[in-house]
């Protein structure tokens, strides 16, 4: 109405202006002077707001990675209101095109900071980072960054360490189970402090882990989850973001805790306790140094201390001694006085990994590749398993009779055939391997410059990069690739 008010003292005002220029008269040029104030209004008016905008990997849902996200973006307008306009775009693939894409529409239509939440828009974000320098970019679990892209991530591995904390203390059989996504360290790292969290209160703790190779798949983990139940394990954990683990758990009878955000109403009595992110945290900080102009690019892993992550909404039968361990081991955390990942801890070939006393810093943590003692079986893919951190590099790939293994850094092959440059590729090259790309990952230009080498087609797709024997043409050709994987999905 204040609108509408101003315009039409403006019309009357002008509408008394032409009355009096018609009479002849001069003091029709006094009005106009009275007139002024009615653009005055336009300088009173409020700064537009600063439009935000979030690219999501999948739906949001109601529970899991995208839902959890999207409650960030709501805890933005709760705190900003009108200083602020969100949107987000679900749904959205992690194929270059698909992403640059949206990213390219949102930063044309005014958006001056947008946040991708995957991994594997990381190369998009860049690429369109670089065509839109007045725009502010934050990509989530990536690596790399610009003068206008900052990276951002979340502890996740505190969470599973206080949820197998509980486990080890209420499990009846201390057998428990992991339904795993994709073997790369963030994941491999949530299962091993899962692990060191359990036996931290049953040292005779042991885990089971079903890979099903996918961030979202109801199905597949469902039909992990009934698989380890079947194995006799009867505390379940999850680095998937659907709610079938808990909704099995639910069914057949044992326990299990949400992931990523509370799922308890997807099995009241089964839901232990939830590992939750708040994203929230993050995304007000960065949102607030936008609004006093002192946003800079940084590279950020928030956990515990900063309460972007805990395990929360506890099942009323968790008993209070429990909740009590709990407390004392997150304090424990905070403060520093008793982290994680403190030896010795070995792997469960009985090797040791942190030596004791020593503290595991947090590029040991991101090049995790190994299971601690208490985790059964091995991680899938062999040399060829792929690991996120740009420092991992494949082991060797098995010799053909006859010929020796050799160990060759991309960047070498690429002096010498000059393709596209990688850092994140390293090639071990034994003669007459291959690879073979199983699963639903695009390699991308990761695997591209020791495919143009060996004469592999690049951009197939696979969480695995596997090997197979085959040769091009009368010789064989030497090849077996670490790519690294996308991250995430929903």
């Amino acid at each position: 109405m204040i609108v509408t008010r101003r315009k039409t003292l403006a019309a009357l005002a002008a509408t008394a202006v032409l009355a009096l220029a018609g009479c002849g008269k001069k003091e029709a040029e006094k009005p106009a002077e009275t007139a002024a104030p009615a653009s005055a209004p336009a300088a009173e008016q409020k700064a537009e707001p600063l439009k935000v905008a979030f690219v999501y990997i999948g739906p949001v849902g109601d529970a899991g990675w995208t839902y959890a996200h999207d409650a960030g973006r709501k805890a933005v307008e709760e705190k900003f209101g009108d200083k602020v306009k969100t949107t987000f775009v679900e749904n959205v693939p992690e194929s270059a095109a698909d992403a640059e894409r949206v990213f390219r529409d949102l930063a044309s239509q005014g958006n001056k900071l947008i946040f991708g939440t995957t991994f594997g828009y990381m190369e998009s974000m860049l690429k369109v980072a670089k065509e839109f320098p007045d725009v502010k970019f934050e990509h989530a679990t990536g690596f790399k960054t610009a003068d206008n892209l900052g990276q951002y991530d979340v502890r996740t591995y505190e969470g599973a360490y206080l949820a197998g904390v509980v486990a080890g203390k209420m499990s009846k059989t201390g057998k428990m189970g992991v339904v795993a996504s994709v073997p790369i360290p963030e994941v491999i790292r949530n299962i091993d402090s899962f692990t060191l969290g359990a036996r931290s209160s049953n040292p005779k703790a042991t885990v089971k882990v079903v890979w099903v190779n996918k961030w979202f798949d109801p199905g597949k983990e469902r039909e992990a989850a009934t698989t380890l139940i079947g194995q006799g394990v009867d505390m379940l954990m999850q680095n998937t973001d659907s709610a079938a683990v808990v909704q099995t758990a639910q069914e057949k009878g044992v326990y299990a805790f949400g992931w990523d955000s509370n799922m308890s109403k997807f099995g009241e009595k089964a839901h232990l306790a939830a590992s939750e992110i708040q994203w929230g945290v993050y995304y007000n900080k960065v949102v607030e140094d936008v609004l006093n102009n002192r946003w800079k690019s940084d590279t950020t892993w928030w956990g515990l201390k900063e309460g972007m992550i805990d395990l929360k909404d506890f099942n009323p039968i968790v008993p209070d001694d429990v909740k009590a361990l709990v407390a004392e081991r997150k304090k424990g955390i905070v403060d520093g006085s008793a982290p994680i990942w403190k030896g010795p801890i070995k792997d469960n070939t009985g090797k040791e990994q942190v030596a004791k006393d020593q503290t595991a810093d947090d590029n040991f943590l991101h090049g995790v590749k190994f299971y601690v003692e208490g985790v059964e079986g091995k991680i899938p893919g062999g040399p060829a398993a792929l690991f996120r951190h740009p420092a991992t590099a494949c082991r060797p790939a098995p010799a053909l009779p006859g010929r020796t293994p050799r160990l060759f850094p991309c960047p070498a092959i690429l002096r010498n055939l000059k393709p596209t440059r990688s850092a994140q590729a390293i090639c071990a090259c034994a003669a007459g391997w291959r690879p073979q790309c199983e699963g639903g990952l695009s390699c991308g230009s990761v695997f591209r410059p020791c495919g143009r080498w060996c004469g592999v087609t690049a951009g197939c797709s696979g969480m695995r990069c596997g090997i197979r024997m085959r040769r091009r043409g009368s010789s064989p050709r030497p090849l077996d690739c670490c790519c690294t994987p996308y991250r995430r999905s929903i």
